[in-house]
């Protein structure tokens, strides 16, 4: 990050937005916790992304254009992904029942879904 900013304290302030970023990314499900896990939790991400319009409304004037550039396009991102976050957790509980639903169909074949390949004329034989 280092050649990006001007000086030290514009680094550091951009390494608290990073900070609510990665919290915000984290509670949308779109980045693994630290032991690989998926968290939802929407209010965690929306109060991220309120504190990242806090500081966003606070520094106007404060940070150069290109910084303010920057700062909106991370905030507004966050946004639309915070949209889609309902429905990436609905595809993923969807496919995580579906792999359950499979995994217990092989460990458990004997209670699992039938399918009948005889047709009426095997049946007469």
């Amino acid at each position: 990050m280092s050649g990006t900013f001007k000086d030290e304290e514009t680094e550091q302030f951009f390494q608290l937005i990073h900070m609510f970023q990665r919290s915000s990314l984290l509670h949308m499900g779109m980045i693994p916790d630290n032991e690989g896990n998926i968290i939802f939790n929407l209010a965690e991400a929306k109060a991220g992304i309120d504190m990242l319009r806090v500081l966003q409304s606070k520094s106007k004037g404060n940070i150069t254009e290109q910084e303010e550039r920057m700062f909106r396009g991370i905030v507004s991102e966050l946004q639309l992904q915070f949209l889609k976050a309902p429905s990436r957790r609905r595809a993923m509980e969807d496919a995580v029942a579906e792999s359950e639903t499979v995994r217990e169909t092989f460990a458990n074949p004997q209670s699992g879904p039938v399918e009948d390949l005889s047709t009426a004329e095997d049946s007469e034989e």
